[in-house]
C-alpha cells in the first residue's frame, strides 16, 4: 500500500518490512532516528512494548495505550494511533454506524492494543457505552478496570452482554485470521441482536469470515478490516509525508497480489526530503 503511495505522490520512497523479536524492539526503534527514515508501523506484539521509547505520544496514542504509527520529526520519535480513526472511517464507509440508534452499546472482541483503539472509538468518539468480551476473560477485566481514555467501558462474558441493546459489534481479535471456520463467537445466536445492528471484523483473510457468514445468515451486514486497513495506512502516511493520497490507491494495492507480514513484525518507511 505505501509503495503504491509513494508512487502515487511522486515520492522517492521505501516502505519494507522487518520482523523484529522483542528483546531488540529498543534497537529497532533507536534506527528510526536516522535523517532518511521518516518513521514506522508497528504491530503486535510491540504496540504498547513501544510507548517507553517514545518521546512524545498523541492525545489518541496516550488515551489508548497502544501506537500503531511512529512519526520521527528531527531526530524524536512522536507516537501516533490511526487504528481508531482509521477504524472510524471504515465503518461511515461501510453505512454500519449510520445504523446505530441513538442508545445502543458497542461490543468489541479482544483485549489487545487493536481492541484498545476499538474501544476508544466506541467510547470516546462515538460515545456509547462499550462492552469488551475476550477469551481469557481476565484480560477483558484489566482492560476494563484500567481504562482511563474517557468513556463507559465494561467487561463481560458473552452471557453477560445485553445483546438487545448492542448496534455494532466490532472483532479486533485474531480468532477467524487465516481460518475461516474460526469465530470469536462460536455457537452465538446473532437473533438477540436488534435488526439494525451490523457486525465489523477487522480480520480480512479471509474477505468473508465465519463471524461474518453467520451475522449474515441472521440478516445482518458485516464487513471485513480491508476498509480499516486501508484507513489507517492513508493516515499514516499523511502523518510522515504531509500528502494525503487517496484512500483509493490504497485498497487497488490491497487488490493486488503481495506478501503478509507477521505478529512482532515492523514496517519502516524512508524517503528522500
Amino acid at each position: 500500500m505505501h509503495r503504491a503511495a509513494f508512487a502515487w505522490a511522486g515520492l522517492n520512497g521505501t516502505y519494507d518490512a522487518e520482523r523484529v523479536p522483542a528483546p531488540e524492539l529498543p534497537t529497532a526503534m533507536a534506527r528510526l532516528r536516522a535523517p532518511d527514515v521518516l518513521g514506522a508501523n508497528l504491530s503486535l506484539p510491540h504496540k504498547e512494548a513501544a510507548l517507553p521509547l517514545l518521546d512524545g505520544l498523541s492525545d489518541a496514542a496516550r488515551a489508548i495505550g497502544a501506537v500503531n504509527t511512529v512519526i520521527h520529526r528531527a531526530g524524536q520519535l512522536y507516537g501516533d494511533n490511526t487504528d481508531a480513526p482509521g477504524l472510524l472511517q471504515a465503518l461511515a464507509g461501510s453505512g454500519l454506524t449510520g445504523r446505530l440508534g441513538a442508545a445502543d452499546r458497542v461490543v468489541v472482541l479482544g483485549a489487545g492494543g487493536a481492541a484498545r483503539a476499538a474501544v476508544y472509538a466506541g467510547a470516546v468518539i462515538l460515545g456509547r457505552e462499550v462492552w469488551v468480551v475476550n477469551r481469557t476473560p481476565a484480560r477483558a477485566r484489566a482492560l476494563a478496570a484500567g481504562w482511563q481514555g474517557g468513556g463507559e467501558v465494561r467487561a463481560a462474558g458473552p452471557g453477560e452482554v445485553p445483546w438487545g441493546q448492542v448496534g455494532l459489534v466490532i472483532n479486533s481479535s485474531s480468532a477467524g485470521l487465516d481460518n475461516p471456520e474460526e469465530t470469536p463467537l462460536p455457537g452465538f445466536d446473532f437473533g438477540q441482536l436488534p435488526a439494525h445492528a451490523g457486525v465489523y471484523d477487522m480480520v480480512y483473510k479471509p474477505r468473508r469470515t465465519r463471524l461474518m457468514r453467520d451475522a449474515e445468515a441472521a440478516g445482518l451486514p458485516a464487513e471485513n478490516g480491508l476498509g480499516m486497513l486501508a484507513q489507517q495506512a492513508r493516515l499514516a502516511f499523511t502523518a510522515w509525508t504531509g500528502v494525503d493520497v487517496p484512500v483509493s490507491v490504497f485498497l487497488a494495492a490491497l487488490e493486488a497480489p503481495a506478501t503478509g507480514r507477521g505478529a512482532g513484525d515492523a514496517a519502516r518507511t524512508e524517503a528522500t526530503r
